[in-house]
């Protein structure tokens, strides 16, 4: 989180170009993508099979992890396929595979009605985190990564101009993407004011604010926003929160990558909605 809020995400070289996706007739959305890396096909075979089309393996390996994969792509009755590591590289266009790739129907996100009427259900105080306009796909698989620790209910992200559910994001997300809701919203800010109608607590966090994280009450119904890589929160989501919550810098860095800070301010979300030591249960 930057002093104006989220955090410019470190250069890591070379951008590559999302896996490819293409149209199908079918359920969820109707795109097909790659899902590829070891935990990320392995958790989707656990809980999603039914999503997958075919799973691609590198026929040259016999380790014990690609093992793994091919008995549960047989457990789960999902097509199994013994490629060359040459075509794993050309359709993964340069990311780390790890010698897997499964084609899976990539599942609709929920719209604003549905995000709605799933907090409503909720038994306990919800939690969501909703993200202004993260560009990166490894930041949003890493957020969704410290959602699913969490135990979020909910991830809220702009259907423009903000990153979605590639396979970039889905292989950093180490199979949280599997798990952790996520609604794709149009309208960022009637979305925030449908959560404060519903009794959620908009909390967004700002470099500038004047109170820490760890002062702020973060229990009960709640929603942590987000800014993104850079600029931070939008000036209309700042109008919309209830509170601004800052994580002092005491280094010379000026910022904290936004999956960084997101990570903080959920785990102290977690740690004050558990209660005092000795109290969680």
């Amino acid at each position: 989180m930057s002093r104006r809020s989220g955090g410019r995400a470190p250069r890591q070289g070379r951008e590559r170009r999302p896996l490819p996706t293409r149209r199908v007739d079918g359920g969820g959305d109707g795109t097909v993508q790659w899902i590829y890396g070891l935990h990320s096909v392995v958790t989707v075979l656990a809980r999603a099979p039914d999503r997958l089309r075919r799973v691609l393996v590198d026929g040259q390996r016999r380790d014990r992890r690609l093992e793994a994969v091919r008995q549960a792509a047989a457990e789960a009755g999902v097509a199994l396929e013994t490629v060359a590591a040459s075509e794993l590289d050309r359709l993964a266009e340069g990311a780390v595979h790890q010698g897997v790739l499964a084609e899976a129907e990539a599942p609709a996100p929920m719209d604003e009605h549905a995000l709605l009427m799933r907090l409503e259900a909720c038994a306990h105080p919800p939690l969501v985190l909703v993200l202004d306009g993260v560009q990166d796909p490894r930041n949003l698989g890493a957020c969704l990564r410290s959602a699913d620790a969490v135990g979020v209910d909910a991830v809220v992200i702009p259907m423009r101009r903000a990153a979605s559910l590639t396979a970039a994001a889905i292989k950093t997300a180490s199979g949280a993407a599997a798990s952790v809701p996520v609604a794709q919203v149009v309208n960022l800010a009637r979305v925030l004011r449908a959560l404060r109608d519903l009794g959620l607590r908009i909390v967004g966090a700002a470099g500038e604010a004047t109170q820490p994280v760890w002062a702020a009450d973060l229990t009960g119904p709640l929603a942590l926003v987000l800014g993104g890589e850079g600029e931070g929160l939008r000036h209309l989501t700042r109008e919309h929160c209830d509170a601004l919550v800052a994580l002092p810098m005491s280094g010379v860095v000026a910022s904290l990558n936004v999956s960084v800070a997101t990570g903080v301010c959920l785990y102290e979300a977690l740690r004050q909605r558990q209660g005092p030591p000795g109290e969680a249960g």
